[in-house]
């Protein structure tokens, strides 16, 4: 559940952020990538990709409900370690234990926890785990690379018996600072290949909207081999095939192709440019149900196309080879086909 602060207080927070971020981002690990400038998913992922090549097995992790569950007195105790300027204390502790309000207008006393959804959250969200988690696996377990994006996390271990032995640590961990590891998105992952012939139950993992599993590719000789690699997962896929159905092109005939192109051209681009960032051929088919959407627009909107479908599919493939640049997936060569 988000926690939306008032206008007046999301100003503050932005105040309260422009000058504490400054005073904890130096301390920050450099495998922290949620929230931070400079910092992107997309990152997270592509140092995941290169270190799932190298080790064999991987500990995913997820903390759960770590924002409803941010102990306050440990958390404070963080900020005193990087300012006591007395204002930014006052203003943060504050906003720790204002009550959240519901929509009926009774409120809720808050003992833990930091709205999801506040400015300032992210950062106190990243504060915390630099001392519960980061630093502590800098301390304890330094040969072992992790990313980190808030809440969800990689760990990579060489032999199944190592990534065991951390998963009970980790465990043992988050309880002492009053967390929990998620019990179903905790997992340990075999990162199986062609190089690595064992067997294990989990071969796969989701990690930032990218399922990482063995996929087929070609090595440097140009050869066939199979690769431990990311792609657009199943879940963000589904999301955006939902997301083209809310925009119920079908039922926009008063608007043109034209019109399509300006309003939801941002929206694709931004799906090309983050999922196609791996493994790209993997995004394919759901860029291909956007042209299927528009077929069926256009033979809602002309009457000579309405009971042709191959006649429709040609119409748009016409409009397509004539103008590419209409629609992002257009460019990458996704245009309408027949079969």
């Amino acid at each position: 559940m988000l926690g939306i602060p008032a206008v007046s207080d999301r100003v503050a927070q932005m105040v309260v952020k422009l000058y504490f971020e400054p005073m904890v981002e130096p301390h920050f690990h450099e495998d922290s990538y949620g929230y931070r400038p400079g910092k992107s998913a997309i990152q997270a992922v592509g140092i995941t990709r290169k270190r799932c090549w190298r080790y064999n097995w991987v500990l995913e992790f997820d903390i759960k409900g770590l924002f409803d569950n941010i102990d306050h007195e440990l958390l404070m105790r963080a900020v005193r370690k990087h300012t006591d300027c007395k204002w930014i204390l006052l203003y943060i502790e504050r906003w720790l234990k204002a009550p959240f309000q519901k929509e009926d207008g009774t409120q809720v006393e808050r003992t833990k926890g930091t709205p999801q959804g506040g400015v300032v959250s992210p950062v106190l969200s990243n504060l915390f785990l630099h001392y519960v988690f980061d630093n502590w696996m800098k301390r304890n377990y330094h040969e072992l690379p992790f990313c980190r994006y808030a809440d969800d996390g990689i760990v990579h271990c060489w032999t199944e018996s190592e990534t065991l032995m951390l998963r009970e640590a980790l465990e043992i961990r988050f309880r002492k600072c009053k967390l929990e590891l998620h019990p179903e998105k905790t997992r340990i992952v075999y990162c199986k290949d062609s190089k690595r012939r064992e067997d294990h139950t989990s071969k796969s993992f989701d990690f930032l909207g990218f399922t990482f599993r063995p996929r087929p590719s070609k090595n440097r000789r140009g050869e066939y081999c199979t690769n431990f690699s990311p792609a657009v997962s199943n879940k963000a896929a589904k999301m955006m095939r939902q997301k083209m159905r809310r925009w119920n092109l079908h039922l926009r005939s008063d608007k043109s192709l034209e019109d399509f192109s300006r309003i939801f051209s941002p929206v694709i681009r931004g799906w090309i440019n983050y999922y196609g960032s791996f493994y790209k051929s993997a995004l394919y088919t759901t860029l291909r149900h956007l042209n299927t959407i528009l077929v069926r627009w256009a033979r809602r909107k002309f009457k000579r196309l309405k009971h042709h479908l191959i006649k429709a599919v040609y119409w748009l493939r016409r409009i397509a080879k004539r103008q590419p640049n209409l629609f992002p997936h257009w460019q990458t060569g996704i245009r309408p086909t027949a079969g």
